[in-house]
């Protein structure tokens, strides 16, 4: 069952998914060849505790991290370990808290100085996926509406979109109704209803969309061992139309990048704090 929240309870939800965007753009600053993700976790675990709150993904599940970092092939849910970033990697950094009792959860994926020409267009394109999908989030449509934006956009360019893992409803609970596969037929799925609160994530192979588990029960790896891409962000069914909760906007400005990709999202222009 979807879970409508009010005006007041998204807007908890925002400073929910702000502080995973502030995390995340606190990591753009620190992330880099020779550090470990380990050492990411340990800033990320402290940067959430400072804020007061706590770490989403800590002891989900059973999950031993506060944010799971995925590595060139790996898709998702990547433990950090002491193996440390290398130039021309990609690191796919997801990240959740709970703040407020109620869950941020989004994710980016970095690159580490200069990386293969291939793997750099496909996080462009996993990028452009992401608010392909999210401009389908709207009354009217349905769950499968944003899951075939999502694959035709990126297998348009010969990727493989993964069927195993999807977004989800967000809320009081990490995962909520309903399920957001990045695949799917338009008009089918659940009705989209005012007050529901998303997270979108494409996850988008360079290869085959075939995947496997890796024998330490969290990492997920392409079948073909290439590249990975996975972007995640938090939205809200406000006024009938797609609002973010979460941004970017820390991560560009760590990095020193210019957009304005995410304005038609917002009612309000956001303010960095």
């Amino acid at each position: 069952m979807i879970i409508q929240k009010t005006r007041e309870e998204i807007e908890l939800m925002r400073e929910s998914a702000l502080l995973v965007s502030k995390t995340l753009g606190m990591i753009a600053k620190e992330i880099k060849p020779g550090v470990t993700t380990l050492h990411l976790d340990k800033l990320a675990e402290e940067f959430i505790r400072d804020h007061d709150a706590v770490p989403g993904f800590l002891g989900l599940y059973g999950c031993p991290s506060s944010i799971l970092t995925s590595v060139n092939d790996q898709v998702v849910h990547g433990l950090p370990t002491n193996r440390p970033i290398e130039e021309g990697d990609v690191v796919s950094v997801d990240c959740g808290v709970l703040k407020n009792e109620f869950y941020g959860d989004h994710a980016y994926t970095f690159e580490i100085g200069e990386v293969a020409p291939e793997t750099k267009k496909l996080l462009q394109v996993t990028k452009e996926s992401l608010y392909v999908g999210i401009r389908e989030f709207k009354i009217g449509n349905r769950v499968e509406d944003v899951g075939n934006a999502i694959q035709k956009y990126t297998e348009a360019h010969g990727y493989g979109v993964v069927r195993e893992l999807v977004g989800h409803g967000l809320g009081r609970k990490m995962h909520e109704d309903p399920e957001m596969p990045n695949y799917g037929k338009r008009g089918r799925g659940k009705l989209f209803v005012e007050g529901m609160v998303v997270a979108i994530e494409p996850m988008i192979n360079l290869g085959t969309k075939n995947i496997k588990q890796l024998k330490d029960g969290w990492t997920i790896v392409t079948a073909d061992r290439k590249p990975s891409a996975h972007f995640e962000h938090d939205v809200a069914l406000i006024d009938g139309k797609p609002e973010l909760l979460s941004t970017f906007a820390y991560i560009y400005d760590a990095l020193g990048i210019k957009s304005g990709e995410e304005n038609e999202f917002r009612r309000q222009p956001l303010v960095i704090s």
